[in-house]
């Protein structure tokens, strides 16, 4: 996944050799077909937006804050941080290892990591800025 996000802007190429192994790279294979891969960025947010959230009903009753997270992102690390510094409590859920918590990110929409929620306002991204803005 880190690798994923990694490359950008790289061109990814997919092949199955003869014996049926199932191949990556970023150079087209000389002897091989191969397809280009489309790759998906789930870190993509260039800024912190808000929006507003509607109420999953597979939540219930959500806490004050949410925030949907993978262990890897340095955002989510500066929101956990700022979250223990300023005593916020908050729920995470980490999408790369909680398949029921992966479905409630796809279904917002999300493209990248952390989306944080406070109450049914929606934030892609972290800045302290702007959590404050919708946390005061």
């Amino acid at each position: 996944m880190v690798l994923a996000c990694t490359l950008v802007d790289a061109q990814v190429y997919r092949w199955v050799d003869e014996d049926g192994n199932l191949h990556f790279s970023d150079r087209k294979p000389v002897e091989e077909n191969s397809e280009e891969v489309e790759l998906k960025s789930i870190n993509s947010y260039e800024a912190v937006e808000i929006k507003s959230a509607p109420r999953l009903a597979a939540e219930g009753k959500q806490p004050r804050v949410v925030m949907y997270a993978t262990d890897w992102c340095p955002y989510c690390a500066k929101a956990r941080e700022y979250f223990a510094d300023n005593g916020i409590r908050y729920t995470e859920y980490d999408i790369d290892n909680d398949p029921a918590a992966r479905r409630r990110y796809d279904a917002m929409d999300a493209t990248g990591v952390p989306v944080i929620l406070v109450g049914d306002t929606r934030i892609n991204g972290f800045s302290v800025e702007g959590f404050e803005r919708v946390y005061e």
